[in-house]
């Protein structure tokens, strides 16, 4: 559990904010408008209405307390600039803002930022990725070299253990978890879990090891 600050409470820092509880976090969330934040008010630590582009504002937060501050400011680029200039100035001891282009990351790193996050950009980077591949229900980019891609299992594997098959050195691929059709993801199943018929399983591996994985899949191997 975390204790996190989110600046800017417009539609990402709200699905921002309702996942973050889902996970235990412990929330602080600010915004100018009252409407943006009124459905927060009982499930967060703290709600609270001002500009922070005001330094008294930011000041008063306490922003040393935070693990994590978040500048999630979508609409106003230049306020977006300011605010995290100020978090980092005032004591935040990690700040994350958003971008939606290059050169703004450029400048957030610049001016205070220790993470820039493009929101528009990941999503669509996952969807072309989902679209392009037959098999592929979810994806996340880790780096240029490795992913994360949820995919169905092989129907030759259907009744074999993970030793039995010894994937990561058959397929250069490594199972972080597993899950049948409405059921829990196993996170990290043990190596005598036996794949059963229409399970799906999250996967980490280079583009090379899966782009294999996916030719296998079309062949219905």
């Amino acid at each position: 559990m975390k204790s996190i600050l989110i600046i800017g409470m417009g539609k990402f820092g709200q699905h921002l904010c309702r996942k973050l509880l889902e996970l235990d976090n412990e929330i602080m969330i600010i915004d100018q408008y009252e409407e943006q934040i009124r459905d927060f008010f009982t499930d967060v630590t703290s709600a609270r209405i001002g500009d922070c582009t005001n330094p008294d504002v930011l000041q008063a937060l306490g922003l040393n307390n935070f693990d994590i501050v978040i500048v999630a400011i979508k609409e106003n680029f230049q306020n977006s600039l300011e605010v995290t200039n100020l978090v980092k100035e005032y004591g935040a001891n990690y700040v994350i803002s958003l971008a939606s282009r290059d050169i703004q990351s450029k400048f957030l790193l610049k001016n205070g930022a220790d993470e820039v996050v493009y929101p528009e950009r990941d999503v669509a980077f996952n969807l072309a990725a989902r679209c392009s591949a037959n098999h592929v229900f979810d994806y996340i980019e880790l780096d240029e070299d490795y992913s994360i891609y949820e995919v169905p299992i092989l129907n030759s594997w259907i009744g074999k253990s993970i030793k039995e098959l010894d994937i990561h050195a058959n397929y250069d691929i490594n199972i972080i978890g597993v899950a049948s059709v409405n059921e829990e993801m196993n996170i990290m199943p043990p190596v005598d879990y036996k794949f059963r018929e229409g399970d799906h399983m999250k996967i980490l591996s280079d583009k090379e090891a899966s782009d294999r994985l996916f030719k296998m899949l079309d062949k219905g191997m």
